[in-house]
């Protein structure tokens, strides 16, 4: 009788699943953004200091990259890219980095960096390339508002997502690929501006990549929101000298998949212990009632405290 429950949590992992699987399927022949042709980007110097004069060579660098991409893409018919990237493309835009293969790789700076005291990283999940970018900017953007002068916002895209519905969306594979990027730039963002108080804001999978680089990442906040799990049983599990903060909105569809981990014979699917129940130990903050694409919405109750902790005056709940 005491093993029902457990029986019952998997077959829901199972079912959810076979359901991905079912719909992510049918679409595989489908175009993908990472077909897009783009051209590879320069290589670029490490970004040894943020100052006015650094941080403008690396954007025009990284605009002149962004405008390659966008030749390419035009040469080629591709008006959804070509649209994204001639935004992207604008003067008002600062990148560190981009990339415009396979789905698209970027860091893009919000408010001043090279004075800012206060930087936040966001960490996007499933479902975001250079063609659905709009939604990491809109984000970004809210958030720099939101926190004001002395604070700096970084966009970092700066990984293969998976598809929102698919297996990879249920699996750790994109994050062990990405977390090693994740550390290796935050390493260079916090050599570059020393002394800042840098927090990563981590959404949906981006909290599965977060988790995985957790232990090589120097930052003061590692905040899982919307998240279907880490992979670690507890925040300690993390091995991170961050605080680990965790929310999740009254509205958000990611409370009703089961936060288990099975192991089958090819793969592990699930991530384990919800990061918001008390057992996993993280400081929860309050996330309002939003859904799922909710949380840097302007107004909300989890901006506000998305912003709090990025600022480090977040109380005991965070």
């Amino acid at each position: 009788m005491a093993s029902r429950p457990h029986t019952r949590r998997l077959r829901r992992a199972l079912l959810t699943l076979l359901v991905t699987a079912s719909v992510a399927l049918p679409v595989s022949g489908a175009a993908r953004p990472a077909a897009v042709a783009a051209p590879a980007p320069a290589a670029l110097a490490p970004l040894v200091a943020a100052t006015p004069a650094a941080l403008d060579a690396r954007y025009a660098a990284t605009r002149d990259a962004v405008r390659d991409a966008l030749r390419m893409a035009s040469g080629h018919g591709d008006r959804r890219r070509a649209d994204a990237l001639r935004a992207m493309a604008g003067p008002g835009r600062h990148f560190l980095a981009f990339d415009g293969r396979d789905g698209g790789r970027t860091a893009e700076v919000f408010g001043d960096l090279s004075g800012a005291a206060r930087i936040a990283v966001l960490v996007p999940g499933a479902g975001v390339d250079l063609d659905h970018y709009w939604r990491l900017e809109r984000d970004a953007e809210a958030l720099t508002a939101e926190l004001g002068e002395g604070s700096a916002v970084v966009a970092w895209l700066g990984y293969r997502t998976p598809s929102t519905v698919s297996p990879d969306a249920v699996t750790a594979g994109r994050a062990d690929e990405a977390a090693p990027r994740l550390v290796s730039f935050v390493r260079e963002l916090t050599e570059a501006r020393p002394g800042a108080r840098v927090s990563l804001l981590c959404h949906s999978y981006g909290s599965v990549v977060c988790a995985r680089g957790a232990s090589g990442l120097l930052v003061a906040d590692l905040v899982l929101y919307g998240s279907p799990g880490t992979g670690a049983a507890t925040a300690e599990e993390l091995h991170t000298g961050a605080t680990v903060r965790a929310g999740r909105g009254g509205g958000d569809w990611i409370a009703h998949v089961p936060h288990v981990r099975l192991d089958l014979a090819f793969t592990t699917v699930g991530f384990g212990t919800d990061p918001v129940a008390p057992e996993f130990g993280a400081k929860v903050f309050d996330a309002g009632d939003g859904g799922h694409s909710d949380y840097l919405r302007p107004g909300s109750v989890s901006l506000r405290s998305l912003a709090r902790i990025v600022a480090g005056t977040a109380d005991g709940r965070g």
